[in-house]
């Protein structure tokens, strides 16, 4: 228990982390522009500590649930001094001040993929996709335990089909007899109901290439089968004698490589995943209400504490780290969406001005001046609510029926 409460402690600093570093994106991009930071906190409610070094105050507070960064005239609606004015971000050049609305979303990535790439190199990215990349060639093993798994140990009469073929670690099986095969998966159910001589495509350094593998029968216990029950069946199947490659191992210089790649996937499923996000609510309320947690669902920084925590107690580093990259990943790319408290929202509404202007100026007028919003305060309150009860309702199941892993 100590361990795992460890785990949660060390999640929540990660973010808590990550929430200062984004917060000082904004800061340090503002500052260099010459735009007046009055106040730079983590946390909000009640101050604990602060000093003012120049112009800027910085500081902690009691609730670790975020932060902000105070700039001068970020909205026409903050009061501006006398003394503040020249200096008010609304009189930036649109591109500085987009650059520094879009600081902390950056600052997110730049950190997600330090996580990956430190992970490349110390232990390995994950293949996530199941991507039948081949990591070894063996023996086609004549049989296995129906109750350990465990494979029979390669004897002089067993045949190497991969091998033979000319099938070698680091090749990816692209199709199987004309049929693509995506993933280990697929590659697996197709081999298992194969017999004979077949055609295999194979991508090695980029470049693909044709082989016949001539497979052969070999026992395996069930796909039904459990580990250490006394009724598992053996049934006969196909075998080429192939093993996978769930991690991808890494160099100092080919990690750089390796962790674009993952970032570049990782921008997909995030996107993939925020859009189908109002359709896995429903199971959110579901699983409050006692049904069982779909691992899909969404979580609250608290259901990820909780799995960090399992993962530590359980000494799946990978696991923690990925789970923080990815939370990082997912945070940059929801606060860049166009809508108001969020940085997108003011990054829309900072690109509305600069076409409004345009037009404005090609119609012989002077620009708008800044956008009153006042007039978005209804949007605002809105998306505010929306958010509210999303982060109410993610917590609550986090905390009445969490995500567990290994339970």
């Amino acid at each position: 228990m100590l361990v795992w409460i460890l785990g949660v402690a060390l999640f929540a600093l990660g973010i808590c982390v990550s929430v200062a570093l984004h917060e000082a994106g904004h800061m340090l991009t503002a500052k260099w522009f010459g735009m007046k930071v009055r106040r730079y906190f983590i946390g909000f409610g009640p101050r604990l500590w602060s000093f003012r070094r120049g112009e800027t105050e910085y500081g902690l507070k009691a609730i670790p649930l975020g932060g902000f960064c105070d700039i001068a005239g970020m909205t026409a609606l903050d009061h501006v001094s006398a003394a503040e004015a020249p200096r008010a971000m609304w009189r930036f050049p649109v591109w500085k001040r987009v650059v520094v609305m879009s600081a902390g979303s950056i600052t997110h990535f730049i950190l997600g993929f330090l996580i990956l790439y430190f992970m490349a190199v110390g232990m390995g990215l994950p293949n996530v996709a199941g991507t039948p990349v081949i990591s070894a060639t063996d023996c086609a093993a004549a049989s296995q335990d129906p109750k350990t798994f465990e494979f029979a140990p390669c004897t002089p009469g067993d045949r190497y089909p991969a091998r033979d073929a000319g099938i070698q670690p680091g090749d990816e099986i692209i199709s199987i007899d004309g049929q693509r095969t995506a993933t280990w998966t697929e590659v697996v159910a197709k081999v298992k109901d194969l017999r004979g001589a077949h055609t295999f495509v194979l991508r090695r350094d980029g470049v693909d290439r044709t082989v016949t593998v001539d497979i052969p029968q070999v026992q395996r216990v069930a796909a039904d089968a459990r580990p250490g029950a006394d009724d598992n069946r053996v049934v006969t199947v196909g075998a080429i004698g192939v093993r996978s490659t769930p991690v991808y191992h890494y160099d100092a210089v080919g990690a750089f490589g390796g962790a674009a790649s993952f970032t570049g996937d990782m921008f997909v499923r995030t996107w993939q995943g925020l859009l189908a996000f109002p359709q896995k609510i429903p199971k959110v309320v579901e699983a409050i209400g006692g049904g069982e947690r779909d691992p899909d669902t969404p979580v609250s920084v608290v259901g990820a504490s909780i799995i960090g925590g399992d993962a530590v107690e359980r000494g799946i580093w990978e696991l923690f780290l990925l789970v923080l990259a990815s939370l990082n990943f997912f945070v940059g790319v929801f606060n860049l969406l166009p809508l108001l408290p969020l940085d997108g929202g003011h990054i829309a509404v900072t690109l509305y001005e600069k076409v409004r202007d345009w037009v404005r100026k090609l119609r012989g007028l002077a620009p708008g001046g800044p956008v009153d919003y006042t007039k978005l305060t209804a949007v605002t309150m809105v998306v505010v609510f929306l958010g509210g009860a999303v982060v109410l309702l993610t917590v609550t199941a986090d905390l009445v029926n969490p995500i567990r892993i290994g339970q």
